[in-house]
């Protein structure tokens, strides 16, 4: 166990001002529906940046509560940590890379330079291979080993290899050719297979394999399973396969040919990768490349203004702070995000995993205890339907700070149809509006059963329209929020070491399982009585129970 460091965070006086404050916040004149009510309140507490605007004035915050809050990321010097990340210096120190995600979307003839070489020139060759190969495909150019045109596409990757790339292909789907159809295979259950395998057409389907390493042991395994899958109805799989990896991985090897293979780079980490040819393939495939490219124009506006944009008027870093406030001072252990637009239905799985991997740790980038919370629990769902799913908790259970987003403008607007006197995307609208205030305000009631606290924080963010640059957009900005946060903690969120120690002990019990597959007599004897019992059961189909 480390031990926590003598120059712990908790020692600054920035933290010790903070900390102070936050008793008074939580006095009941500090209630949020007195705050709300303060003169030019919203136009105090919102912030608009890379064409999106964010409202934190629902947030239990005032302005020494801001003015504390940027003293401590003065002091924890965030913005120079971000600017040292996108020049290229080693931020993930305990695997000794860059993490240079901005690089991937970068249009600036500027030069990034790892190890003293200039990345750009590469990362534009594997942006004009994409769009190459995409357009060959939709021309009809490369077609499947049968001759027919592909119509179907299913990308095999889990994790940030597949949640970024589902994300973005559900939010611009108004915007899909109609040339392809779309699916990810990303689990190992069976049943995932199956359901795919039963829904599209073997020779009218290319396979998208995306893995770093190529050897994760989910991809390898539905990889398999779909070669031979291509090869029992009669198929050529080097005429059906693409591999997005790394250079020189056994998914880039010349002896296992693949109509093409696209690569991906070490110092772009897998939950920070859509924006490389881990999207840009299923992407370009299932939307055009120009609208990819489109999306990466919004990723990197939004990256320019969390580098440059002072402290006090930087969306993603205000909103950084915000978070830490309500992790660490009013000890809030959770963050929900509700789209009112259901394109945004996959936003909350990618962001869980971008935060929650990257910012779940103990121990700082010195390898000491932090000894305070970092990380927070994400989820959501949509609006209207998180309403009927969850809100009860949100309202009179425990509280949790919520992010609402909103789209002024809908992807499909020529629907009119008018109940109670408004349409549907009014009816959103009203929704949107009334929850964050009956959040903040609560409501008194002589019924105790009606009665609502209230004082219930939350933020909202609005976008113009889902056009592919608010959706890059978008991405860039909880990205910057995760490793802003990241930077005031003082930790790496660019490593993933809790990941692998349920996956050792996974590789130790399949060896079993392929021991007993090769010799039905083994017994299991060597494995602990409870992994025992799992592994016999599995094996007697049921008869255990």
């Amino acid at each position: 166990m480390k031990r926590q460091s003598s120059s712990s965070i908790t020692d600054l006086p920035e933290w010790k001002n903070l900390k102070k404050h936050a008793s008074v916040i939580n006095r009941e004149k500090k209630h949020l529906k007195y705050l709300i009510s303060e003169n030019s309140r919203i136009e105090n507490f919102s912030l608009k940046g890379a064409s999106l605007f964010y409202d934190f004035s629902r947030q239990r915050v005032d302005s020494k509560t801001m003015t504390l809050l940027l003293n401590l990321a003065e002091a924890r010097k965030i913005k120079k940590h971000f600017k040292n990340m996108t020049d290229g210096a080693k931020i993930n120190n305990t695997e000794n890379r860059e993490a240079l995600h901005t690089a991937s979307r970068s249009f600036s003839d500027d030069p990034v330079l790892v190890n003293g070489k200039d990345i750009m020139p590469e990362i534009f060759s594997v942006r004009k291979k994409i769009e190459e190969f995409t357009s060959k495909i939709h021309s009809g150019e490369i077609k499947g080993s049968t001759g027919k045109a592909f119509k179907h596409m299913v990308v095999i990757g889990i994790g940030g290899s597949y949640l970024g790339p589902e994300f973005v292909a559900t939010a611009l789907k108004h915007l899909a050719l109609k040339k392809m159809k779309i699916y990810f295979l990303s689990n190992v259950d069976i049943n995932n297979f199956g359901e795919i395998a039963s829904a599209i057409d073997p020779e009218s389907t290319i396979w998208i394999v995306i893995s770093k390493s190529y050897t994760t042991s989910e991809t390898t395994a539905n990889t398999n399973q779909a070669y031979e899958f291509m090869r029992q109805k009669g198929l050529d799989p080097a005429k059906h396969f693409a591999t997005v990896t790394s250079k020189g991985s056994p998914g880039d090897d010349p002896s296992n040919p693949v109509i093409a293979s696209f690569h991906m780079f070490d110092f772009i980490g897998g939950r920070y990768s859509v924006t490389s040819a881990v999207g840009g393939v299923p992407i370009a495939l299932y939307l055009g490349y120009d609208v990819f490219e489109r999306f990466l124009q919004g990723a990197e506006e939004m990256d320019i203004h969390a580098k440059e944009s002072p402290p006090c008027e930087n969306l993603p870093l205000v909103a950084a702070l915000i978070s830490v406030w309500n992790n660490n001072f009013l000890h809030y252990p959770a963050q929900a995000i509700i789209p009112y637009a259901s394109p945004l239905s996959k936003l909350a799985p990618h962001i869980q995993q971008l935060n929650m991997e990257s910012n779940g740790k103990s121990v700082t980038n010195d390898g000491e205890a932090l000894g305070i919370p970092a990380g927070t629990i994400i989820f959501g769902e949509p609006g209207t339907n998180a309403q009927h799913s969850f809100f009860q908790l949100a309202h009179q259970g425990r509280p949790f700070p919520i992010d609402f987003i909103g789209v002024i403008n809908p992807c499909y607007d020529q629907y009119k149809g008018i109940s109670k006197g408004v349409t549907n995307h009014q009816e959103l609208w009203a929704n949107l509006i009334a929850q964050p205030s009956a959040l903040a305000a609560g409501k008194d009631d002589a019924d105790t059963a009606k009665y609502f606290p209230g004082n219930r924080p939350s933020s909202t963010i609005l976008l113009d329209d889902l056009s592919p640059e608010n959706i890059g957009r978008l991405l860039s900005f909880y990205e910057a929020k995760t490793v802003y946060e990241a930077f005031i903690w003082g930790i790496n969120p660019f490593d993933q070491f809790g990941v692998e120690l349920g996956k050792k002990l996974a590789s130790g019990i399949r060896s079993k399982m392929a021991e007993k597959n090769k010799n039905p007599g083994y017994s299991f004897d060597d494995a602990d009585p409870i992994t025992r019992f799992y592994l016999e059961t599995l094996y007697s189909g049921s008869k255990n129970l």
